[in-house]
């Protein structure tokens, strides 16, 4: 499990709709092309890799499970002098991801357990209800923050609802309704996460620093969303419109003036496949309406997304962006705000 040492007090962020092109729209999209390419799609971040352990023995205060999340609360305890854990680490998919013994083990054992919620982990859904019948105190934070409905394109006609779970989410990993769990896109509702966690850790623990160390991460987070906008200012109002890998820009587009043209996996998980309707759908939508970019997770390898990008004959971009957690050391992306802060400074170049 990642977990980060509690230096001297600071600011641990560390910062101070529209069709597309004309050109774009007249491209032919055979769908048999994009068959050859495989449908498979890897996680909202790739490669997975194993959390760092712990490098001190301080006892965490809380445990996140999301490395977003876990950036922010980190963030909170290290102005508090105290230290907090990350379960995932940079390249584990929040969709999929299973935690260890000795995670679970710590989880239960923690005083706070941070979640994103509305389905998103749930691939370690029953070790959060484990440690919650432990005595762990757990919150969630999406629907907290005004959470956005998925929208039409981001689910499929029809289905039983036999095949939906409550938070919106089918066996397969699409989704037909309920609430987009992706919010942390938008950096304004993350500044609201990090009021509720410092205010949850202030309860948990009796200590008030924590909701006043909130509150300062909050307003750090006002300025790094304050830097998206004006980069993302940048891009003309008729280069902004995005295929996405799966369903996780809704919270982006809507915060950032982009539109969600389509999708390549309908839903908001990434562990599935898309049908050939869905693709011939897909194709249809670029065919009549254009797209400027093709965003995908970095380093996912979306062997479809390429395919779809040759297609147009490269005149559509494949933009890579720290969508599902922030990036290993040496990326730029360490932190939740260098990770978006480099996600608007990428697509801005990728549509000049």
């Amino acid at each position: 499990m990642h977990e980060t040492p509690s230096p001297a007090p600071r600011s641990a962020l560390g910062l101070s709709g529209r069709k597309g092109s004309a050109t774009a729209r007249r491209r032919a999209l055979p769908l048999a092309a994009l068959a050859l390419a495989g449908t498979v799609l890897t996680g909202c971040a790739g490669g997975g890799s194993e959390p760092e352990g712990a490098s001190n023995g301080a006892e965490p205060v809380a445990v996140a499970t999301t490395t977003q999340l876990g950036s922010i609360l980190d963030s909170i305890t290290s102005c508090a002098g105290t230290t907090s854990s990350t379960v995932m680490g940079p390249g584990d998919d929040p969709h999929d991801f299973s935690p260890s013994s000795r995670q679970i083990a710590e989880m239960a054992g923690a005083g706070l357990v941070v979640t994103n919620g509305l389905g998103l982990e749930a691939g370690m859904q029953t070790a959060l209800d484990n440690a919650a019948a432990d005595g762990a105190h757990l919150v969630e934070v999406a629907p907290e923050v005004d959470p956005l409905a998925f929208a039409e394109h981001d689910g499929h006609e029809g289905g039983s609802p036999e095949d939906q779970s409550a938070e919106g989410h089918s066996p397969e990993g699409h989704s037909h309704e309920g609430n987009d769990p992706h919010f942390w896109m938008d950096v304004a509702r993350m500044g609201q996460a990090a009021e509720l966690i410092g205010a949850e850790l202030a309860e948990v623990t009796g200590d008030g620093q924590y909701a006043d160390c909130g509150t300062q991460t909050a307003e750090e987070l006002v300025a790094v969303d304050a830097e998206v906008r004006e980069i993302l200012e940048t891009v003309p109002e008729d280069r902004r419109t995005l295929v996405t890998d799966h369903a996780a820009y809704n919270y982006f587009a809507e915060a950032y003036g982009f539109e969600i043209a389509g999708v390549v996996v309908p839903g908001g998980s990434t562990d599935a496949e898309p049908s050939s309707g869905e693709l011939a759908g897909l194709v249809s939508q670029m065919n009549q309406e254009g797209a400027d970019a093709l965003v995908t997770g970095a380093g996912a390898g979306n062997k479809l997304v390429s395919a779809l990008s040759a297609e147009t004959g490269g005149e559509v971009p494949v933009v890579e962006l720290y969508e599902g957690g922030v990036g290993p050391e040496g990326s730029g992306a360490e932190t939740y705000a260098e990770a978006m802060v480099l996600n608007a400074r990428t697509l801005a170049e990728a549509l000049q």
